[in-house]
């Protein structure tokens, strides 16, 4: 149990591992992320991992595949392995999600991510694109094609 998880900040946002893969014997891992007004990373694919969002706060406008979605507290999205995917907070407040990735491990992505930008100098977008390289993360060029107002929401 984790009651005190002290946050981990990169450029686009910050998140909290609040279950890390080694909590879990690699079979997932729970984060929290919050997002500042018009933050969230962009388009991206994994492909050795699945995503679950739930948004707790704040309005974000996902796209998944060649759909966008509109999300607010209570919606669920799911960004399964090699479906591009990407996120931004368009709230004028902090937005927050909990993010359920399976298998675990993907939290050690967002610390290296931090140390890499976590210097006087933003990094090279080539030095991101190879850490997300490492991690079986590309970053495809996708147009979103239509817009839906959210996948499944619960009250």
């Amino acid at each position: 149990m984790r009651d005190e998880v002290e946050p981990v900040r990169w450029a686009v946002e910050q998140g909290r591992f609040l279950l890390r893969g080694t909590d879990t014997g690699g079979l997932f891992s729970l984060m929290e992320f919050t997002t500042p007004p018009g933050g969230g990373p962009p388009l991206h694919l994994h492909d050795s991992e699945d995503e679950t969002f739930y948004v707790t706060s704040g309005l974000y406008e996902f796209q998944l595949g060649d759909t966008v979605h509109t999300a607010g507290p209570g919606t669920v999205l799911y960004g399964p392995r090699g479906t591009g995917h990407g996120f931004r907070n368009i709230s004028d407040e902090p937005g927050t999600m909990l993010c359920y990735v399976t298998p675990g491990g993907a939290e050690t992505m967002f610390e290296e991510l931090a140390e890499l930008q976590g210097g006087d100098v933003k990094p090279a977008w080539e030095d991101v694109v190879a850490l997300a390289a490492r991690h079986h993360i590309s970053y495809p060029k996708i147009r979103p094609v239509r817009t839906k107002p959210s996948v499944t929401r619960f009250r």
